[in-house]
């Protein structure tokens, strides 16, 4: 049993990722809202990560950092406090996390994090300048972080397509805009919560104790295909 820390489990992809741990591991849950499950290896924390002090946790094997922010809007309707939100929600709550439990992660079995980017980092998307700047970020940071910690600990990345959650429900709020998206991508189809929380439990498992520094697209084709 590993010890898995969450922050932001309680919904979306967070939530996938703590429902398909919980049954096997131990999992520290950090958001300000409560998960819909109650479990015997599940210890929540109401807490903000941007604003609140975190907490100190004896043993973690693996971090997971999942808020994230949709904040679509031409170039000239985004304000700064737009990128600075977008940049404080995706990059630096992920340092804070990262600085903070660092120590004790560097003490775990096959340590790892995992980080959260998104296709518009590498396919230009209208309207997408603010997210795309701040996950770009969080790309560099996975980057940068595996070089520094290539002996220690891993840290990778995964950057989804458009994903069924309640952050992308306004792009997804009726039948006629998701038969729009299945059609924009290759593959014809786009990402449910439960597929993105396989391939992080592959990513945080010892079959991959041989990859950090990765970003890995979750694409449905939209930044791999041209067809």
């Amino acid at each position: 049993m590993k010890n898995i820390l969450i922050i932001g489990g309680s919904k979306g992809i967070g939530n996938a990722i703590l429902l398909e741990q919980l049954e096997s591991n131990k999992v520290y849950n950090i958001s300000r809202t409560v998960p819909s499950v109650t479990h015997p290896n599940l210890i929540h924390f109401p807490i903000n990560v941007l604003q609140d002090s975190l907490p100190n946790i004896a043993e973690i094997d693996t971090l997971i950092y999942c808020p994230g922010s949709i904040n679509l809007k031409p170039i000239g309707s985004l304000s700064l406090d737009d990128f600075r939100n977008d940049f404080e929600i995706n990059v630096i709550g992920a340092v804070k996390a990262i600085q903070h439990y660092l120590p004790v992660l560097k003490k775990g079995t096959n340590p790892s994090i995992l980080l959260f980017s998104t296709v518009a980092a590498k396919l230009g998307m209208p309207f997408h300048a603010s997210i795309a700047a701040a996950k770009a970020g969080v790309e560099g940071l996975v980057k940068s972080l595996g070089a520094e910690m290539a002996s220690v600990v891993r840290i990778n990345a995964i950057a989804p397509t458009i994903t069924e959650t309640s952050l992308s429900a306004g792009i997804l709020r009726n039948d006629r805009m998701k038969e729009n998206m299945i059609e924009r991508h290759p593959m014809k189809g786009y990402l449910k919560p439960n597929e993105v929380a396989n391939m992080a439990d592959f990513l945080i498992s010892d079959k991959a104790k041989s990859i950090s520094g990765q970003i890995f697209e979750m694409d449905y084709g939209i930044v791999t295909f041209k067809i």
